[in-house]
């Protein structure tokens, strides 16, 4: 497979999911159309918009020779596919839905360049590596558990984007690799947020839908957790000491990566005061987000204030801060519009009603499976359905509504059904290329999309084989 992979050309990113984009917008010429009805309902103090099961009905499909080259307007009640011109403005409407984010990206990668000429980045690290000596390790495992512990209960993830250069610089001082440095941020992130004890983004909205108290469960998925972390850990850990012993050993040995700082900077009182008022402003957006439910615009001003309060403490000039944050802001272009881009999948699909059609017809099949097999089936369904709604809150809007009556026709709880939607969502987004979190990292690593497929396909073949094992143990104890 890996030999595959290497001869194989992959595209830009941005051309990848361009392609993808493409592909779909011929597809809904295909692929009949259908809706669902949809009702707003309240969940922990949030309102959420869900379908309503048993309410699909299959829409006419309006195709006009005007309709292949321009968007029009279909006769009431139909669909119209995608014409070139929605193929076209498809990214910047997924753009336009994924805004939030993006600005978000830009704001920590402007902070970040600030950070970075106050020399607190720099100095920090040799810190780090100065005290872990021959056993980084220990390092790791701290870092991967507090990070995989806030996925796990807060579902952080792009709030990580920002660290990834600072740990592959701590990773290449260590004698790793790019990889190693992005996967400690990245899979524990990731794995957190896929073993989520009370992920609000997951675990909470698909209990809310699925009327199954809030938080229940939470012993078997706390195990999960356990279990899942520890394999990350040796995973990542074996393929480290490779690298160190034998750096051709490395999948980005070939690869030349973006120039890292080497020099040697001295830690001062003032990059202490940085790190205090960072770390004190950081525990506040995160007070913020758990007890005001704050959203991208409101933690985007915390780290502006971040920004601000290290510039004043390094004594930097305006004009050097500004110049430093514009900088910052430069190096996040790729990382932030491919969030843009990924998104403008899901608007090609739903547009043309053709991804409540998807939903419909994956469910119906589920129906006539037995149990063990039917909740394997469910893991597979949510993987895959990731590909095309790369959002944890917006796939459980879409597809709990539909697996919490189907998993009572099987005789399944649906606290399984919960489980095996939070696996499917969560550690897929460790390899398809509609995530904004993924596409970011590695575009901050500077590490190929294909090379990462490499490090990461053995182990996401171990989250699906444990996941799958773990619902056949849900399945038997009726979970």
């Amino acid at each position: 497979m890996f030999d595959l992979l290497r001869k194989i050309p992959v595209p830009h990113v941005f051309a990848l999911i361009l392609g993808v984009i493409f592909v779909c917008s011929v597809l809904t010429y295909v692929l009949p159309s259908g809706r669902y009805e949809r009702k707003q309902v309240e969940i922990e103090g949030s309102k959420r918009t869900v379908v309503v099961p048993g309410t699909y009905t299959s829409v006419d499909k309006f195709v006009s020779s005007e309709g292949l080259l321009l968007d029009v307007s279909p006769p009431e009640g139909e669909a119209v596919p995608t014409s070139f011109h929605g193929f076209l403005s498809a990214v910047p409407r997924g753009m336009e839905k994924a805004a939030d984010i993006i600005f978000f990206i830009f704001v920590i990668g402007g902070v970040f360049g600030i950070l970075s000429r106050t020399g607190v980045i720099t100095a920090a690290i040799q810190a780090i590596v100065d005290s872990v000596g021959k056993k980084p390790w220990i390092l790791i495992i701290v870092v991967m558990v507090l990070f995989s512990f806030g996925g796990s209960t807060l579902g952080m993830g792009e709030e990580f984007i920002p660290l990834v250069p600072i740990f592959v610089m701590v990773a290449t001082r260590l004698g790793y690799d790019r990889i190693f440095g992005m996967a400690m941020v990245i899979l524990a992130a990731q794995v957190g947020f896929a073993a989520a004890t009370t992920n609000p983004f997951t675990v909470v909205i698909a209990q809310g839908i699925a009327e199954v108290p809030i938080y229940s469960g939470m012993w078997f998925r706390a195990i999960f957790y356990v279990v899942i972390l520890t394999i990350t850990l040796v995973y990542l850990i074996y393929y480290g000491e490779k690298v160190r012993k034998n750096p051709e050993a490395s999948h980005v040995a070939d690869v030349p990566g973006k120039t890292l700082e080497s020099e040697n900077v001295e830690f001062t009182s003032r990059h202490l005061w940085i790190i205090i008022a960072s770390s004190l402003i950081f525990i506040g957006v995160l007070a913020g987000v758990i007890l005001k439910h704050w959203w991208m615009a409101e933690m985007g001003g915390g780290f502006m204030l971040m920004g601000i309060l290290a510039a004043a403490i390094a004594g930097l000039k305006v004009n050097e801060a500004a110049s430093a944050f514009v900088k910052g802001m430069e190096e996040m272009v790729v990382a932030a519009l491919v969030v843009g881009f990924a998104r403008g999948i899901e608007v090609v699909l739903s547009n043309a009603m053709v991804l409540d059609t998807i939903v419909y017809h994956s469910a119906s099949l589920l129906e006539n499976l037995p149990n063990i097999v039917a909740v394997q089936g469910m893991l597979l369904f949510q993987t895959v359905l990731n590909f095309l709604i790369p959002s944890g809150s917006g796939q459980a809007a879409v597809t709990m509504p539909l697996m919490a009556p189907l998993a009572d026709v099987l005789g399944i709880t649906r606290q399984t059904a919960v489980f095996a939607f939070q696996c499917g969502d969560g550690f897929s987004n460790l390899i398809i290329p509609t995530s904004g979190i993924l596409m970011s990292m590695l575009s901050l690593a500077s590490i190929p999309y294909d090379r990462w497929l490499r490090f990461m396909l053995p182990l996401f073949g171990m989250f699906l084989l444990t996941s799958g094992i773990f619902l056949a143990i849900a399945v038997v104890i009726q979970l």
